[in-house]
């Protein structure tokens, strides 16, 4: 899920990759039947401090407590994980909980996802799962089980129910999967999301790979749009004053 920077997501690209039942067949920002690939050359976008240029960098395991962090707070304001969290005193808690849990358990084995920032620092990252790999292996909701049940709380079975609802509609045609997007707020209008997005669909487009998302947030659509996605579909989430999410596609241009 992604969110707003100028429209720059703080994203959700999504919410539910943390989540996803066994049974999820869906490959959102998900990704990838995949070779793990060599890294890419970096995308590189200007920041307003002049003479200061961002990269994005692939994601390693010491880059997990920042990530979340930066994560954490691009969600702090987002439809779904506010509902799916309520109590505002404990959600940077829990939200930072869970992507640190999504970013060691779920996305950075694929050796896909990108952070970047101004001056060599992590000021938003990009989750991305390849081809055919969005789904979490049994083995990794094992390890997920109980941290979840600590950052989720009572309110876990709402969002597995919610979460499985978004992966039931999982495209199951080969694509990368942003599962999710985020800038931090104070670095937003930076340009950042856009050198991360610009990094993997650059790729997508020399692979002539689609690539999928959800966005929770109904202004972002118009910032996806821009780089080439369309809106497949307005999907509900299931529960009393569940927000909607929006699945997108993007076909690889140049074909």
């Amino acid at each position: 899920m992604a969110g707003p920077e100028a429209a720059e997501p703080g994203s959700a690209a999504d919410s539910r990759s943390a989540v996803r039942p066994e049974t999820a067949a869906h490959s959102e920002i998900a990704e990838e039947p995949k070779a793990v690939e060599s890294p890419a050359p970096e995308a590189v976008a200007e920041s307003p401090e002049p003479g200061a240029p961002v990269s994005a960098r692939t994601a390693e395991a010491a880059d997990v407590d920042r990530m979340a962090a930066v994560l954490a707070r691009a969600f702090a304001d987002d439809p779904v994980w506010s509902w799916l969290l309520p109590d505002e005193a404990s959600r940077p808690r829990r939200l930072e909980a869970a992507f640190t849990i999504l970013l060691r358990e779920v996305h950075l084995g694929h050796g896909s996802s990108e952070h970047t920032g101004r001056f060599g620092g992590i000021e938003a990252a990009a989750l991305w799962d390849p081809p055919g790999r969005w789904r979490t292996p049994l083995s990794a909701q094992v390890r997920q089980a109980v941290p979840l049940m600590r950052a989720f709380g009572l309110r876990l079975p709402v969002a597995l129910r919610a979460l499985g609802r978004i992966e039931s509609h999982h495209p199951e045609e080969p694509h990368w999967y942003l599962a999710f997007l985020g800038t931090d707020p104070q670095a937003q209008g930076s340009g950042l999301g856009t050198a991360l997005m610009r990094s993997r669909l650059r790729r997508c487009d020399e692979t002539r790979t689609a690539a999928y998302l959800e966005s929770s947030k109904e202004s972002n659509v118009p910032y996806y749009e821009k780089f080439g996605f369309r809106v497949t579909r307005e999907l509900r989430l299931p529960g009393d004053g569940a927000p909607p999410v929006w699945l997108m596609w993007r076909d690889p241009e140049g074909v």
